[in-house]
């Protein structure tokens, strides 16, 4: 069947400024969380959370936006209820720029569906992909300080990194084994190249996290490793400044969307001119921080939520408790970060997809 856009492509809206551009593909994620064990054939497992939520580059999108970083997004969306829910979501409540993402008639929103145990996840996804690539609805003329993108995807970024842009690049999961280094050589004119330890050790054919790291620094500025539960590790090749941090004390209940936090987070630091060890304490603080919820896009945390925990640490040491104490002192650059006033708290996943009453045309 022929797909058909609602809009006209790439120049519908007038060019825009963005601090972060990112593109891919939005789904709806339906989440659940705190299964006693994983589903098996022929039985039922009743979870003890579910939470509904915008998800895939969503995820990366919110967690930029609830940083204060004005956002677009560049995406398709389905013209089927999830889809105008997804775009309802992050258009009005996040407060994010969809104006280059159309809705495509007949085309429908990918859904996954999230089981989260064991601190890790797994996941059942159905979806076809979007009718038109990014590149084609990139509207000319737009700019941004900073873009978020995949080594292995549509090449949209480009135009924008030529403009100025600094290029904060990512790379899927590689589902062959094959792990080609030519992948690398995309890096050329990137700022920033943030892999996990095992995608940065298959690339660079080495043994560990460390190693991998130095040979990404030949390539990029700003080499970063996350390593999961042990943290992260970077390189500012510019300086030779090293870095390293633990991973935040916390139960996770779902990992989904930690690491688009954990980039999100590392762009806003980056932008604002912060060291390197303060970037990438903030970047481990808001995973840490989001793995506590569940359901993705809507687990990210905002600056309220930062200005929480930094008042629950601050509380904790006084009674002379000894994690605290240690955060308190990591952390001690927060209070200058942090906005003034009262910052605004974020709404999160529920259980239902959406309430009539949220839906336009009802009282």
């Amino acid at each position: 069947m022929t797909q058909r856009s609602t809009v006209t492509l790439g120049s519908a809206v007038s060019p825009r400024e963005f601090d972060v551009l990112v593109a891919g593909m939005v789904f709806a994620d339906v989440v659940f969380t705190d299964l006693p064990t994983p589903p098996a054939p022929g039985t039922e497992v009743w979870a003890a959370g579910m939470g509904t939520s915008p998800g895939g580059i969503a995820n990366l999108a919110v967690a930029l936006s609830r940083l204060g970083l004005r956002t677009g997004l560049i995406t398709g969306f389905g013209d089927d209820g999830y889809g105008q829910w997804c775009r309802q979501v992050l258009t009005d409540q996040e407060g994010i720029d969809t104006s280059m993402s159309p809705s495509f008639d007949g085309w429908h929103t990918p859904v996954t569906v999230s089981m989260a145990y064991d601190g890790d996840r797994a996941m059942v996804t159905h979806g076809h992909e979007s009718p038109v690539p990014p590149s084609r609805l990139l509207t000319p003329g737009s700019t941004a300080r900073a873009v978020i993108a995949e080594l292995d995807g549509d090449p949209w970024w480009q135009q924008l990194r030529a403009s100025g842009a600094l290029v904060f690049a990512d790379v899927g999961w590689d589902g062959t084994g094959a792990w080609d280094p030519c992948v690398l050589d995309r890096l050329t004119g990137c700022h920033c190249f943030m892999p996990n330890d095992r995608e940065a050790m298959a690339y660079t054919r080495t043994r560990t996290p460390e190693e991998a790291l130095e040979l990404l620094g030949d390539r990029v500025p700003l080499a970063v490793v996350t390593l999961g539960a042990q943290g992260a590790i970077a390189l500012d090749s510019g300086s030779g400044t090293w870095a390293r941090v633990p991973a935040l004390p916390v139960r996770a209940i779902d990992p989904t969307g930690a690491g688009d936090c954990f980039g999100a987070a590392l762009v806003a630091g980056t932008l604002a001119g912060w060291p390197l060890d303060v970037r990438l304490k903030f970047a481990t603080l808001t995973a840490g921080l989001a793995v506590q919820q569940f359901a993705g896009a809507l687990a990210t945390p905002g600056w309220g939520d930062v200005a929480d925990w930094w008042t629950e640490q601050v509380r904790a040491a006084a009674s002379g408790d000894p994690v605290a104490m240690r955060l308190r002192d990591e952390y001690g650059f927060l209070p200058d970060l942090i906005p003034a006033g009262t910052p605004a708290r974020v709404r999160r996943a529920e259980a239902t997809i959406a309430k009539f009453a949220h839906l336009p045309g009802r009282p």
